[in-house]
């Protein structure tokens, strides 16, 4: 018996080293160590010898089933790693391609002037309101002392859904809206409201027919000319730089008397005159005044009334610091035009 458990051996070792497959391994597995395997068949019959020599065969028996299984296992990892290794080859990945870039958005040039403007003025208290795009002719011109067949219509000429529904052609009728509102005399107010606006214009370089601004009011007791114009040089130095000089033009706006076009130097030339600023030295970048009291009586308030206004093109101020050259290039959405303005706080 002992010889047959020593050929018994012999086979197993042979038929677990030949194996060329996990398939095959275990089902040597199965054939050598299993429940109905060939070894366990074999001592079964134990029980028909004598004690001492049960003994012997039984402890040969063991040895035989220890060996086989760490053969067994040691086959198995040989042949899980020859398998990992040729299913590596078969999937290999050139480590040499180039990798796949995530584009992560970026915020729109206009909106981190917009953002900036914002966070000028909400230092000096004022609060940001938005206001409708569609707007009844209404607040749009007849509160803001432009009534109809006023001639000064004829500069904002715009959309017109219905006889009297537009498109906005300025935020400054949210001016009209709030001041409406207005509850007390003694109350004030101090708001900036941006957002699109629309005109009846030809497109070129520096003109669109939609374009976006940035409308502001103070409203206050004892408010002066004097508060505008610390007002708009605190803006420009904070925009431009410390060095930045403003002048003051007259003009005219009908919500606003006296009224000002507002004049910037030069942040190309630094004043001594270039091609941008058609070598004056200055670029205009808004328009301003105190509130016309024909405005306040218009929205049902007392003509003692004291405020200012003004308005700033943000596509204007975009193109100043940012030196863009047409102002169609901020809504054309360009890829490469876009990326450029990523990495700006």
């Amino acid at each position: 018996m002992e010889q047959q458990l020593n050929d018994l051996l012999a086979q197993a070792k042979k038929a677990i080293a030949s194996s060329t497959s996990l398939e095959q391994l275990n089902n040597l597995q199965v054939e050598y160590l299993g429940k109905k395997s060939v070894l366990n068949e074999f001592l079964k019959g134990m029980k028909d010898l004598p004690h001492e020599e049960r003994l012997i065969v039984g402890q040969l028996a063991n040895k035989i089933k220890g060996e086989l299984t760490a053969l067994w296992q040691a086959t198995r990892k040989e042949l899980e790693l020859a398998e990992l290794t040729a299913k590596l080859n078969e999937e290999k990945i050139d480590v040499t391609l180039p990798g796949f870039n995530i584009n992560s958005a970026g915020r729109h040039p206009l909106m981190l002037v917009i953002e900036e403007i914002t966070n000028v003025f909400n230092g000096l208290g004022y609060d940001v309101i938005f206001g409708p795009e569609v707007e009844s002719d209404e607040f749009n011109f007849q509160k803001l002392n432009l009534p109809k067949d006023h001639p000064a219509r004829d500069m904002q000429d715009t959309f017109y859904i219905t006889e009297s529904t537009l498109l906005r052609t300025h935020c400054t009728n949210m001016t009209a809206r709030m001041l409406s509102q207005m509850q007390d005399n003694e109350e004030v107010i101090a708001v900036i409201s941006a957002g699109n606006t629309y005109r009846r214009d030809d497109d070129d370089a520096t003109h669109s027919h939609q374009f976006m601004q940035i409308d502001g009011f103070l409203v206050a007791p004892n408010i002066s000319f004097a508060n505008l114009k610390w007002t708009i040089q605190y803006f420009c130095e904070r925009m431009f730089g410390e060095n930045a000089k403003t002048r003051l033009r007259p003009s005219f706006f009908p919500f606003t008397e006296p009224s000002v076009e507002v004049d910037v130097t030069c942040i190309c030339c630094g004043g001594q005159g270039c091609s941008i600023c058609k070598k004056t030295g200055w670029i205009e970048i808004m328009g301003a005044g105190m509130i016309n009291p024909l405005v306040y009586e218009a929205c049902g308030q007392s003509k003692d009334l004291t405020g200012f206004a003004f308005g700033i093109g943000i596509e204007r101020i975009a193109m100043l610091k940012y030196g863009v050259d047409d102002i169609r290039r901020f809504y054309t959405n360009n890829i490469k035009f876009l990326e450029q303005f990523r990495n700006f706080n």
